[in-house]
């Protein structure tokens, strides 16, 4: 009877739903399921009315469709079944005799992976693997399957560990990839491990599909929504990712981004000097980040259309603003007590960095300008750049999964027949070593009759 109500209460949802009213069926779902104590069986129910999983339960919010982050395609692939510790015997010796070991032994291992514990022998092999004289040819499908073999036997720290440190294990994957994974971590909510993801895609510059732009923003808002205690590094990290993510995309959502990264890396910028910000990293090396920032305000501000920022994004840069000029205040008046020893200091930084720095009281008189300007021409969208994500999430991100669905098709179709091709190679190679080992033979044995 109360599945029948349900779907009753739902059919009218669905009618709502057309029209967009999507706050209005988030606040009926979340009333509806603090009654409904078979939250399974909920679930299976909203998946038959809607095609689709809608985020009701906190430790099931989902992003990505399972279509998506489906594993029929993948497992599809004609295996190419191994003894693993036959495998690894024969890595070892191959080590060991210092000969290279190919790409496809290294591919096996990790197709072939059945448990916890052979994930950590096959970390140890992919490490070997990139130390060696082969390193290069770590195939894109085994940084794939790897990802893959991680989450399914529920090491995704380990695939996480592997691409923070992708220059001794290899991990550079593709979007696809890094979809995938990111979308893991916000279905545990863990923000904080989507966004160590991201800032790997922010290094590689992979910022390319929309479905990783989407994610990754939803990653990046929904983690500063938790006022986290960010270390110099992790400003610098999340500023980055917000500012090149928010470079990708348009109207208020972008703007937002653009404005708090900025923010971020002119937080950087003004503790650590202009070399703290782009050592390392994918950004311009000219100072000036709080400058960027207000242009983007200003921008705004000038703008005809309705482009708006989110006040979160306005009101932290006029927090940063006011306690950067009251430590600029404070520090000034120890300088004049403390006298010639601090002028020493002083001489050690940088001219460009101090003279970024002296601009502030002019960053500050123009941020009152930009922020009135702003609020008089409703430019200022009250809500907090989180609930805008949210609402591209549930605006965009089902379409422009389709692309990538289709893309990944024809990727998977690419990389097996790439890899049909270097097994068939290998066989002939073997093939040949073998008739040049029998020749060997007979020549021998024909000298010694001789």
């Amino acid at each position: 009877m109360a599945a029948y109500t349900l779907k009753r209460c739902l059919g009218a949802v669905k009618v709502i739903r057309k029209c967009g009213n999507y706050r209005f069926i988030g606040t009926f779902f979340l009333t509806l399921k603090s009654n409904y104590l078979n939250q399974e069986r909920f679930l299976s129910l909203i998946d038959s009315l809607f095609g689709r999983t809608i985020c009701v339960f906190p430790a099931r919010r989902c992003l990505l469709s399972t279509p998506y982050t489906d594993t029929k395609l993948w497992d599809a692939r004609e295996k190419d079944h191994q003894n693993l510790a036959l495998l690894a015997s024969l890595m070892d010796r191959t080590y060991d005799r210092n000969f290279p070991v190919s790409s496809l032994s290294i591919s096996r291992f990790v197709d072939n992976i059945s448990s916890r514990e052979e994930v950590d022998q096959a970390e140890y092999y992919l490490y070997k693997f990139r130390h060696s004289p082969n390193c290069w040819y770590l195939r894109d499908w085994t940084v794939h399957s790897w990802v893959r073999q991680c989450l399914r036997y529920g090491a995704r720290d380990k695939a996480l560990h592997t691409l923070k440190n992708k220059v001794q294990y290899g991990m550079f994957p593709d979007d696809f990839t890094f979809n995938i994974l990111i979308d893991s971590f916000i279905k545990d909510e863990d923000f904080k491990g989507a966004c160590s993801v991201v800032e790997e895609v922010m290094l590689q510059e992979s910022f390319d599909l929309p479905t990783t732009q989407i994610l990754s923003l939803y990653a990046l808002s929904n983690y500063l929504a938790t006022k986290p205690e960010l270390s110099m590094s992790e400003e610098r990290a999340l500023g980055a990712s917000l500012l090149i993510s928010g470079l990708k995309q348009d109207g208020s959502i972008g703007l937002s981004a653009q404005l708090l990264g900025s923010a971020l890396l002119g937080k950087v910028e003004m503790g650590a000097g202009i070399h703290a910000v782009f050592r390392g990293m994918p950004l311009m090396w000219t100072p000036g980040y709080l400058g960027r920032a207000l242009a983007v305000m200003e921008r705004v501000a000038a703008a005809p259309g309705d482009g708006k920022l989110s006040k979160d994004a306005v009101d932290y840069l006029e927090g940063l603003l006011q306690d950067l000029s009251s430590a600029s205040d404070s520090s000034s008046g120890e300088d004049d007590e403390s006298g010639g020893e601090e002028g020493n200091k002083e001489e050690e930084v940088d001219e460009d960095d101090q003279a970024e720095r002296d601009k502030l009281p002019l960053y500050a008189s123009r941020f009152k300008v930009l922020s009135g300007q702003l609020q008089s021409r409703g430019k200022v969208d009250p809500s907090p750049l989180q609930v805008l994500v949210s609402s591209l999430v549930q605006q965009s991100l089902a379409s422009a999964e389709g692309p990538d669905m289709e893309q990944y098709q024809r990727k998977v179709g690419e990389w097996e027949a790439e890899r049909h091709q270097l097994i068939r190679r290998e066989k002939e190679m073997r093939e040949r070593a073998e008739e040049e080992r029998r020749a060997h033979q007979a020549a021998k044995a024909a000298a010694k009759q001789g």
